[in-house]
């Protein structure tokens, strides 16, 4: 297997790691989604005990408001994220 794709499975192994804990295993809610942010990205995000940041986090994600974040939510924000970090190292 390729790089590109043993990165694509681990992106969406580590969504299923989280997801379904409180409910569907389909999507994250706020909860889930504050233990893989606290678990996976804890370098990129300060520990998650702000409940306002974490709500407003959540929020956007949440792009059509069904209050929970499903995988092409969160694909989007580890999209962003790592847009953010190639910029960050390739920038002279």
């Amino acid at each position: 297997m390729s790089q590109l794709q043993q990165g694509m499975g681990i992106l969406i192994a580590t969504f299923h790691k989280y997801s379904g804990k409180e409910g569907d295993k389909l999507t994250l809610s706020k909860g889930e989604l504050k233990d893989l942010l606290n678990n996976e990205m804890k370098d990129m995000f300060p520990k998650c005990t702000d409940q306002a940041a974490l709500d407003k986090i959540f929020k956007n994600l949440d792009a059509n408001a069904d209050g929970t974040v499903d995988f092409q939510e969160y694909a989007t924000l580890v999209a962003c994220i790592t847009m953010k970090c190639n910029e960050f190292f390739t920038k002279k």
